[in-house]
């Protein structure tokens, strides 16, 4: 008998991944200690930006120019250029799942390492009307059973122009009574910057595509009802056992 269990975030990057794959997207990986170059320069993150500071990022100090990686978002990067240098050209669609660092202050919904997950779409008609839908049909193969609405509100990411903030709302039966009917922000998304594009050599002039992040540990504390995001860093079995 098999008395093992899956970690809640390592079911939840099988279950998104498969989801997506059905969509027609790619996997794709990329290194922890990245580069400042795909990490900020590429994705149009200006020199000055609060990002680069020391109390959200964590420099290395023995690897010159290079970080933790702070978002998912180089793979994108590595991934366009990877595909220009086979002199494969768009479209693209491929997501990326894995372990981000900030350097802030841990509580029940902020940790100092988390997961997030990295969605990118490039061709030569993607609009934010896909992006909508492709988002709506994730959350509702991943909420079984839910009516699932998607509103976009503006905001601004260098990475994304335009940009927006996602929210999401839960109707059905089958939603836990404190995601019913309520409207929940997210993710952040957006049309890819046309200078995000040229840096990882794709013609912004031929291609327009569209990214989004959302954190996997919050995807994980709404599907399951977790209230501390704690816990699942926290290498208890008996949370593990849960699941």
């Amino acid at each position: 008998m098999n008395n093992a269990h899956l970690h809640p975030i390592s079911s939840l990057v099988r279950e998104v991944t498969q989801i997506f794959t059905r969509m027609g997207f790619a996997f794709a990986d990329g290194p922890l200690l990245e580069d400042e170059w795909h990490n900020f320069d590429a994705l149009n993150v200006p020199k000055d930006h609060p990002a680069r500071d020391m109390q959200d990022t964590f420099f290395i100090k023995d690897v010159p120019d290079h970080v933790l990686r702070t978002h998912t978002s180089p793979v994108q990067i590595r991934y366009m250029e990877a595909q220009i240098q086979k002199g494969i050209r768009p479209p693209y669609r491929v997501i990326v799942p894995g372990k981000v660092f900030r350097n802030e202050a841990t509580d029940m919904t902020h940790e100092a390492e988390f997961f997030q997950l990295e969605g990118l779409a490039v061709g030569p008609d993607v609009s934010l009307a896909h992006l909508k839908g492709t988002l709506a049909r994730f959350f509702k193969e991943l909420f079984k059973g839910a009516s699932v609405e998607i509103r976009f509100r503006p905001s601004f990411f260098p990475f994304t122009e335009p940009s927006v903030e996602v929210d999401m709302r839960l109707v059905g039966d089958t939603v836990p009574e404190k995601l019913r009917d309520r409207w929940i922000e997210i993710m952040g998304a957006g049309m890819v910057h046309p200078n995000v594009l040229k840096n990882a050599g794709v013609d912004p002039t031929l291609y327009k595509g569209f990214a989004f992040g959302v954190g996997l540990d919050r995807l994980a504390m709404l599907r399951w009802g977790i209230d501390d995001v704690r816990h699942m860093h926290s290498a208890d079995l008996r949370f593990i056992n849960q699941f």
